[in-house]
């Protein structure tokens, strides 16, 4: 399994098939994802550890161990790690196309 690096942290696929793909998400301390959606997949997001918010449309849920919340395709969306300790996250795809490029972004800290 390849770790990407990003600059919020990392991730790694650790299995896919038809229809599914499931990461592993480490967001590091002070870091956020863009803000952003998908026209092709909805995601589940699991928190494993670690504490932070997940920006959904225009609503905020905190996020603790043991904690799932769900994104829509097209809902806006991003994580927020505004601890002080590495927040980790299982992500799951669903949908029927799981390119990587279905990303569209609205706001990027990392101007990307």
């Amino acid at each position: 399994m390849e770790v990407v690096a990003k600059p919020w942290g990392w991730f790694k696929v650790l299995v896919g098939g038809s229809g599914y793909q499931v990461k592993e998400i480490i967001v590091r301390p002070g870091q956020r994802l863009s803000l952003q959606y998908h026209n092709h997949r909805s995601e589940v997001w699991t928190c494993v550890s670690g504490e932070g918010i997940a920006e959904i449309g225009k609503s905020r849920f905190s996020l603790w161990p043991g904690r799932v919340v769900e994104i829509e395709k097209e809902q806006h969306h991003r994580l927020i790690n505004d601890s002080e300790t590495q927040l980790h996250i299982i992500e799951v795809w669903l949908g029927d196309d799981l390119r990587e490029d279905d990303i569209v972004r609205i706001e990027d800290d990392y101007n990307r």
